[in-house]
């Protein structure tokens, strides 16, 4: 059983950072992407930023230049880190981990959403 535990939301000012982080855990041998998505009230959830297991990143338009996605490999953990918060960036954010393979399947997994809330 594989299970993603979020952690690092919370209350900012405009801004102000945050960083998320990601923890996956159980029999895991590899994990192929890495992401974080968000959805704000009354929109669809959308990529944030997503990292392959070749470190190649790619990030949504509206936060390039102000988040960057990483992982450790070694502890099966996605970070990301937001500076320069706006209060668009305001939402539940979700970890998504690809292609996550347990030895004897591969399988998708997300965690269960952090809140991030940019205001004054």
């Amino acid at each position: 059983q594989v299970r993603l535990v979020e952690s690092g939301g919370g209350l900012v000012q405009p801004g102000g950072s945050l960083r998320l982080s990601c923890a996956a855990s159980g029999s895991i041998s590899t994990i192929n992407t890495m992401g974080w998505y968000r959805q704000a009230p009354g929109k669809q959830r959308e990529l944030v930023a997503r990292i392959t297991s070749r470190d190649t990143t790619n990030y949504a338009d509206s936060v390039k230049g102000r988040f960057t996605i990483s992982r450790d490999n070694a502890k099966n953990t996605v970070y990301l880190q937001m500076n320069s918060l706006k209060p668009e960036d305001t939402a539940v954010y979700y970890c998504n981990m690809g292609g996550v393979n347990t030895g004897w399947r591969t399988d998708d997994y997300w965690g269960q959403g952090t809140q991030v809330t940019v205001s004054s």
